[in-house]
């Protein structure tokens, strides 16, 4: 309906009208500071990730939980599903420790899907030539040509450095592979990691932790490559026109220097340095679970101790499943948006959470114009009625008068 005359009281209707919808549209932005309806509780977290930052022993155990081994004297150690990755136990958990060649794991997490494993290779003598002095050996000779993965044999079974440099060097050099074994810690979250030299070779600043090396065994355990190498106890290296037999150096795997083989072992990888002490990293199946297990430096005993304390650690770790409460996990933190500017937010159960994210001011400040649009064309339209009804009025008016002086009697 179009309204062609509009009084004075009209005039002011509408603009009470316009500034009513104007009130009603810029309610979000009063309300936005207003009191919330309270949001329902989160759920428990089901571990406190701060637990595995504390030194010491973390352990959250159940009525029905075994204790813990106490024979174990390692500096730090950690049991953890390889699956889920939750943490059963740790020991001083992210304490930076030398990882012998327990870092080779790094190496081939980092090296493995970029080599042709069926590819040959002359071996020359200056890809040997900076293997360091007292390093442990799988024999490759210059002019000798090998697989890709004789060389990765040589590397899990008999924790060869000469292996790993020629790997390293079919990799692009010892630079950019140190360089791909930092950005893939960067990657799984183990932070605590810093890497000098792939070998694991003792080197200043070169550092892991028993937390980060069970990173590197659950990732290692996905990939059915790296299982199948880690978990062969004997192979066959090449020597020109014969081979002959390496066998795996850890000993829970083959039984060897009378430690006795840990059943459904898978691996992972072992070490050992004069600075490091003995470094292990363990993984087992058992009733369709796996468990991963880290040793780090052992303070008692000698080369057998460190699987004897893996030993005791795995054997905890079956019995205790499902009747402790984790300490934390090796999955990685929930990283930040990276449009959000502050830190991720923690419970005051430590659990990292991501920060709830900010509301955007621009629907209210839409929603303003809005209004103030419909206020300015409701004044617009009210000026424009309101001068046309007096501008007809005048001329009406006007008529009227020239109407009268017509008919005004003449003389008058």
């Amino acid at each position: 309906m179009v309204i062609r005359y509009l009084s004075r009281s009209s005039s002011v209707r509408t603009a009470t009208l316009a500034l009513g919808t104007l009130v009603l549209l810029s309610t979000p932005v009063a309300a936005a500071d207003a009191p919330a309806e309270p949001a329902p509780p989160r759920p428990v977290p089901a571990y406190s990730s701060t637990l595995l930052d504390r030194p010491g022993v973390q352990v959250r155990p159940g009525p029905a939980a075994p204790g813990l081994p106490g024979d174990v004297s390692a500096l730090a150690w950690l049991v953890a599903d390889a699956n889920t990755g939750e943490v059963l136990a740790a020991k001083d958990a992210h304490r930076p420790l030398p990882p012998a060649s327990t870092l080779k794991s790094l190496f081939a997490l980092a090296a493995l899907p970029r080599l042709d494993p069926d590819k040959r290779h002359i071996v020359a003598q200056g890809e040997l030539d900076r293997v360091g002095d007292g390093s442990s050996l799988v024999g490759v000779a210059p002019g000798r040509s090998y697989r890709v993965a004789d060389l990765w044999r040589g590397v899990f079974l008999s924790s060869g450095n000469d292996a790993v440099h020629v790997l390293a060097g079919l990799n692009g050099g010892m630079r950019r592979t140190v360089e791909q074994m930092r950005a893939k810690a960067r990657e799984l979250g183990a932070r605590d990691t810093h890497v000098v030299s792939p070998d694991g070779y003792d080197a200043a600043g070169q550092v892991s932790s028993a937390y980060d090396l069970a990173i590197f065994g659950k990732a290692g355990l996905a990939d059915p490559q790296f299982t199948r190498y880690c978990s062969t106890p004997v192979a066959r290296f090449p020597a020109g026109g014969w081979s002959y037999p390496i066998h795996n150096t850890n000993r829970l795997l083959t039984g060897a220097d009378g430690v006795a083989p840990y059943p459904g072992l898978l691996g992972v990888k072992n070490g050992y340095t004069s600075h490091a002490g003995s470094t292990l990293i363990s993984a087992a199946q058992r009733g369709g679970r796996t468990l991963v297990v880290t040793v780090m430096n052992p303070q008692v005993g000698g080369m057998r101790t460190v699987y004897e304390e893996a030993r005791s650690l795995l054997d905890w770790g079956f019995a205790a499943a499902g009747k402790v409460r984790p300490v934390g996990s090796l999955l990685p933190r929930a990283e930040e948006d990276h449009t959000a500017k502050g830190p991720v937010h923690a419970t005051a159960e430590g659990s990292a959470l991501r920060a709830e994210p900010q509301r955007s001011d621009w629907p209210a400040v839409l929603l303003v114009i809005a209004g103030l649009a419909a206020v300015l064309a409701g004044v617009v339209m009210a000026v424009r009625r309101r001068a046309a009804t007096v501008a007809r009025r005048t001329h009406f008016r006007g008529k009227s008068d020239e109407t009268q002086r017509v008919r005004r009697p003449s003389g008058e």
